[in-house]
């Protein structure tokens, strides 16, 4: 699947933080590869993400959290998904993380974190290299 056409991810904002332009600018680039993108917009809780990921029938969420909440909203939004029988949605996201975090983050389910500076062709090519197989 080379196009990533099938695949379909939510990108959420999710707390109190209001700067989106990463957020917005992963969504974009996700969208040029030909990766279906539902953005959520700023302010969302843990439970709308997850809610819209499963009307939408998404192969994956990307947050986006550069509010220090990073433990707290990755852990919300995978104890919502197995809670409602979406485990198989896999998680990643990015933000202001810090590296020692990043392994704790891994080991609770987050499928990938992405850091400051990240590239987007590299948020791109691991959308398609690991959301895909879902979408198939």
């Amino acid at each position: 699947m080379s196009s990533g056409e099938h695949i379909r991810v939510i990108v959420g904002k999710p707390g109190l933080d209001g700067h989106d332009r990463g957020a917005k600018v992963v969504a974009r680039a996700l969208r040029d590869a030909g990766i279906e993108v539902i953005y959520t917009g700023l302010h969302q809780t843990p439970e709308q993400i997850v809610a819209t990921a499963i009307a939408e029938d998404a192969d994956g969420i990307g947050l986006s959290i550069l509010s220090g909440a990073h433990m707290t909203l990755f852990q919300a939004v995978l104890t919502l998904l197995e809670e409602r029988g979406a485990g198989d949605i896999r998680v990643f996201g990015g933000g202001i993380i810090p590296e020692d975090d990043i392994p704790k983050l891994e080991a609770m389910g987050v499928a990938h974190v992405f850091t400051p500076g990240t590239r987007t062709d590299e948020i791109v090519g691991w959308v398609k290299g690991n959301l895909a197989h879902a979408a198939a």
